[in-house]
């Protein structure tokens, strides 16, 4: 045993020495653009609350009177005495937002995926990735059993290529809809294409994309103008841009009968509160409703891309609300996360294995409540730090 923790103990040193080593911030505050981490108050670039509705009053008092109605706890899984109500209400109304006839509520995006993936796929059937898949995804592809392919990073034809080469009876193209180290879209039309000939189902995870993209918020397949038919098993979570937490799938009627027969990560584990699920029925009102902040973030967005462009600094393109500053070196990039927060600027620093060796990076992300004249601060400490 104590050779094990020894083991522990290099293990960090290496991970130190190496710049890749983790750690926490303790945030004394309400999640909004400014928090307050040892004291010290920071501009906050790196939370994934795009839409500012984490902190929203009306969502609060939601929550609140949930509680009271319904208490803290749910008390047990779906399928046992825990599916409440406010879980049911809320799972007909994603349904009806996202153009789906069902949707089925899952406590995390990566329960999600797990139980997803898992319960669709088994041994001889096969599964296709991007590269940049978020974690939970991948999990998913190798503990389902299925022979697992990856495809280059939002490259149709390497898709196409490795489902010409397998003869699998069944077979599930997986991808992210917004990559969320690097912001850009998937190539969600040509999958759809590919799907469609090759005989293979589509998934799309759209955590990043849902509530932020599309004229009512609802993602991805409203952006591009995609069905249930073209897109059959969609994926969203609620802690990003609703402001809240938990997670659904939405497709077909038969699909959410099979996920609640089968998804482990559905039957094995006790239900979200429902003063969640109430907090999050208001939150999609107001994402539906309120259309201002998409629009002000996209304003934003052009201009930190802009910004950045004229500084010279190695931001990647993107439409949705995450800006990736390639810095390469994590040592390096730690640095600078560093210099920035000594500045009163709050950006993390991403490394491997998060992302590929070699493209570690600052991760900006931005919110419907910053102002341009934080992102021209944000800017002005960049030119400081990073030239």
């Amino acid at each position: 045993m104590t050779g094990i923790v020894s083991g522990f103990s290099e293990q960090l040193d290496e991970l130190k020495r190496q710049g890749l080593f983790r750690f926490r911030h303790v945030v004394e505050t309400p999640q909004s653009i400014f928090l307050h981490i040892d004291g010290k108050e920071v501009l906050n670039f790196c939370s994934n609350d795009y839409l500012g509705l984490a902190n929203h009053p009306k969502i609060i008092n939601a929550f609140r009177q949930a509680a009271e109605e319904y208490g803290v706890g749910s008390g047990s899984a779906h399928l046992i005495c825990g599916h409440n109500k406010a879980h049911h209400q809320l799972e007909e109304e994603l349904a009806a937002f996202t153009g789906r006839e069902k949707a089925l509520l899952f406590s995390t995006g990566y329960m999600a995926n797990l139980g997803v993936i898992s319960a669709l796929l088994g041994k001889g059937d096969a599964v296709f990735e991007d590269r940049l898949n978020h974690a939970s995804l991948l999990d998913g592809g190798l503990i389902s059993g299925a022979c697992f392919h990856r495809y280059q990073h939002a490259d149709p034809s390497s898709l196409q290529a490795k489902l010409g080469r397998d003869d699998s009876c069944k077979r599930l193209i997986v991808t992210d809809g917004v990559f969320s180290m690097d912001g850009d879209l998937a190539p969600i039309p040509e999958l759809v294409k590919i799907a469609h000939d090759s005989d293979a189902l589509l998934m799309v995870d759209d955590a990043h994309g849902f509530g932020v993209m599309g004229g009512t918020g609802a993602g991805l397949a409203e952006h591009f103008g995609l069905t249930q038919l073209d897109v059959p098993i969609l994926m969203g979570t609620f802690g990003k841009g609703f402001g809240t937490f938990g997670a659904f799938v939405a497709g077909s009627e038969e699909l959410i009968e099979i996920l609640i027969q089968k998804a482990r990560t559905y039957i094995y584990t006790t239900a979200l509160p429902p003063a969640i699920a109430e907090a999050t029925r208001a939150s999609l009102k107001l994402v539906a409703n309120e259309t201002w902040r998409r629009e002000k973030l996209k304003q934003l967005s052009e201009r930190l891309s802009k910004g950045a462009k004229q500084l010279g600094l190695n931001v990647c393109e993107s439409q949705s609300a995450i800006h990736a500053l390639i810095i390469g070196d994590s040592q390096r990039t730690v640095q600078l996360s560093a210099a920035l927060l000594q500045r009163g600027i709050l950006v993390s620093a991403i490394r491997p294995p998060t992302i590929p060796k070699g493209t570690a990076r600052l991760r900006i992300t931005l919110s419907a409540v910053h102002e341009p004249e934080h992102i021209d601060r944000l800017l002005e400490a960049l030119e400081k730090v990073a030239i």
